[in-house]
């Protein structure tokens, strides 16, 4: 008889309404792949994304939502070595994750930070992944300069503060009520612009520019980014909350040598995230050891209110990361 599982599904592309419980086979492990019992999982947009019909999974992947969870190895596939039975981990999932067990590589997963529980770690891959893929790998920040992040309170926010801040980087990030600034500086930011009484674009510039964005806004954001960046400044773009297509000015690109790229983190091979995973477990894991980095938590639902979750986060009232209770 096949082992089943709850699992939060999607019913249809839709609201948070259209999420709803359901039972499950049980995921078997492939080649590379462990089987986790899940205690947690995080909660992200583009898990509403794919709800909304917006971000279908890449081929061969879950149909359920969630893309990072915490839990319990229970189950080897062949030619996995690197971790053992009971292991306790966090992992970057390619879906599945709103259940209580799911398949990923091995490759993926990484240990427990030192002193850290599960519910924590749960908020800690798809974030970490994002952020020191697209900041430091692609976007190349480095020590001393201006580091302008959007979105500063979002569980995206709050690692690339606390990232940028400890490796020497200057700090500067933008959000939407006194508060989640305030949150921000706390974390590290040197300066936190209340996007909704000032203009970053003139507090940038009268530092000299920003010589990286980090972007999930998009929309009219675009060519006010252009505009903030100093000379030879880079655009990351990661999402586009306010919609992919505008007019830009590529005159200003060219005459001041800018760089605008970008990614999606769910599509890249199996291959480059193990090789992400790889470079966290040697650089940043160190800092969450000794706690000199953390994830900021928000709120946590039961697996069976994931609805509720989701209407939390569009409502970006939230600061940090939103985790669901699987194991509860």
């Amino acid at each position: 008889m096949t082992k089943t599982m709850r699992a939060v599904e999607i019913s249809e592309p839709g609201g948070p309404e259209v999420l709803r419980l359901a039972d499950r086979p049980v995921p078997e492990p492939d080649h590379g792949q462990v089987v986790i019992k899940v205690a947690y999982a995080g909660v992200n947009r583009p898990d509403a994304l794919q709800r909304a019909g917006a971000y279908a999974p890449p081929p061969g992947a879950s149909d359920l939502p969630g893309l990072e969870a915490s839990g319990e190895v229970v189950a080897l596939g062949d030619g996995v070595t690197e971790l053992a039975l009971g292991d306790r981990v966090c992992a970057l999932l390619p879906g599945g994750g709103y259940a209580e067990y799911v398949a990923t590589p091995a490759a993926h997963c990484l240990p427990l930070p030192k002193g850290m529980g599960l519910k924590e770690a749960a908020c800690l891959p798809e974030t970490f992944f994002t952020v020191w893929s697209n900041v430091f790998l692609r976007g190349g920040l480095k020590a001393g300069e201006r580091f302008l992040v959007h979105g500063g309170s979002s569980g995206i926010g709050t690692t690339a503060i606390q990232l940028a801040s400890r490796l020497g980087a200057r700090v500067f990030t933008t959000a939407g009520s006194a508060e989640k600034c305030a949150k921000c500086l706390e974390l590290g930011a040197e300066r936190a612009i209340n996007y909704r009484e000032d203009n970053f674009v003139a507090v940038l510039r009268a530092e000299g520019g920003a010589d990286l964005i980090l972007d999930m806004v998009g929309g009219d954001y675009l060519p006010r980014n252009v505009k903030t960046l100093a000379d030879d400044g880079r655009l990351v773009q990661i999402a586009f909350l306010q919609g992919p297509k505008v007019e830009l000015n590529f005159a200003q690109v060219m005459m001041r040598r800018l760089t605008i790229t970008g990614s999606t983190l769910r599509p890249q091979s199996n291959l480059a995230k193990a090789r992400i995973a790889d470079a966290l477990r040697r650089d940043i894991w160190p800092m969450l050891d000794s706690g000199a980095v953390h994830p900021v938590m928000d709120s946590e639902f039961p697996l069976a209110e994931a609805a509720a979750a989701h209407a939390r986060m569009e409502t970006s009232d939230h600061i940090g990361k939103i985790v669901l209770n699987v194991a509860g």
